[in-house]
This record gives structure tokens, C-alpha cells and sequence, in this order.
């Protein structure tokens, strides 16, 4: 549940056909921008789909900026390296234990930086694999496995790691998935339909998900 600090605010944007989600701009010297199509696609998706309104563009925002509370869904992604220095993570923190929620996609090269950069935000907290049980996996479309394989990179199983705080999914960690590159345009990475299709329906559930619960 959304809680009180940022409730007022989403509660405006949702009134006003408003809702915008954003893509982090963070340092490190990763690729911060990679899959530059993958977020609007999602967005006609979901705004054909599940019946969201979200803007068309995605906003951009950088960790430590205030605007960071804007927006209910903060999307990350990239091949290499993060870097978050204090404020960055302090007020990150601040966002996710208000109400916000992070999802972490790993665009192959990521999960060794990114990983010391969640025990950061959350000493105290471990990632936890997700089960296919939970309801970001139930609707509005059903993944009975879990997470589904986009891209094969070095052939493991897809992961769905999470950091719950008080029973509350924060932040979404996607392993060995690739989600972005099967939301972008087709001929980026020639994806066959039915496996954009997958990445695009399973997305539309983590925006569900953030929307409803």
C-alpha cells in the first residue's frame, strides 16, 4: 500500500490522467540509457492493455533529485557498473520506504555492481527470490513459472529477486531475463512476436502490480 507521503501525489496524477513513470539516470559509468524504446513501448502496452493512462514519454530522474517522488514507478536498467554515493542512496531509500517502487532490470553485466549497491539502500534487508506464486505473476496475466526467459546470455533461469519491507514489495531485481530488450522496437533485437509479447505482459504486470497494490 501506497503509504501517506506519497499517496497525495499519486493521487493527484492518477485525477488528473496523468501518471508518469520514470527511467533513473544514475553514475557509475553504466549505460544508464540503453533499451531507449523499451519504456514507451511499455507504456502504448499497458495504456492498450490494462487500461493505465501513463504519459506517452518517460521522465528521466537521477537519485538524488526531489522529483524522485513523483513518480510511483522508477525503472533501472544497463550493462555495467553503479555507483551510488550517499545522498543518492539516502534519498532512495527515503522513496522506497515512502511508497516508491524500483524495478531493477539486469541488461547483462549489471547484477555484480548493482548487487552491492541494494545492500547499500538496505543493510539490514536480503534479496529474496520471489515466487511464482506471488501476484506479480498472477495478473492480469498469468506466468504459472515465474518470470519468463527473454534473452539466454549465459543460459541460466530467469530470477525475480525482491526487498520486502514490512510485507511490501520495494524493489524488483530481474536476473538472467532481459526484460528491456524484449520491450523494445522489434527489429532492435528480432524478437519473434510471442517472446515480445511475453517480456511486454509481464512488464504490464509489474505496472499493475505498482498501481494496485
Amino acid at each position: 500500500m501506497i503509504k501517506p507521503l506519497l499517496l497525495f501525489i499519486f493521487l493527484i496524477s492518477f485525477g488528473s490522467n496523468a501518471q508518469e513513470i520514470a527511467l533513473l539516470k544514475y553514475n557509475g559509468g553504466g549505460d544508464w540509457y540503453a533499451n531507449p524504446t523499451s519504456l514507451p513501448n511499455l507504456i502504448r502496452f499497458c495504456n492498450s492493455n490494462i487500461n493505465t493512462k501513463i504519459k506517452t514519454k518517460p521522465a528521466t530522474v537521477e537519485p538524488n533529485s526531489p522529483d524522485l517522488f513523483s513518480y510511483p514507478f522508477i525503472h533501472m536498467t544497463g550493462h555495467g557498473n553503479v555507483v551510488f554515493n550517499d545522498s543518492e542512496a539516502e534519498n532512495l531509500k527515503k522513496y522506497l520506504e515512502a511508497g516508491g517502487f524500483l524495478h531493477i532490470d539486469d541488461n547483462y553485466g549489471m547484477d555484480q555492481y548493482i548487487r552491492k549497491e541494494i545492500k547499500k539502500l538496505f543493510p539490514n534487508y536480503d534479496l529474496v527470490e520471489i515466487p511464482s506464486s506471488h501476484p506479480i505473476f498472477q495478473k492480469p496475466f498469468v506466468f504459472s513459472s515465474g518470470l519468463p526467459k527473454i534473452h539466454e546470455h549465459d543460459g541460466k533461469r530467469p530470477q525475480a529477486y525482491g526487498i520486502f519491507i514490512a510485507n511490501r514489495l520495494v524493489l524488483l531485481y530481474t536476473y538472467e531475463c532481459d526484460l528491456g530488450d524484449g520491450w523494445e522496437d522489434a527489429e532492435v533485437n528480432n524478437d519473434p512476436i510471442e517472446v515480445r509479447q511475453k517480456a511486454l505482459k509481464m512488464g504490464a504486470n509489474i505496472i499493475n502490480f505498482i498501481f494496485n497494490n
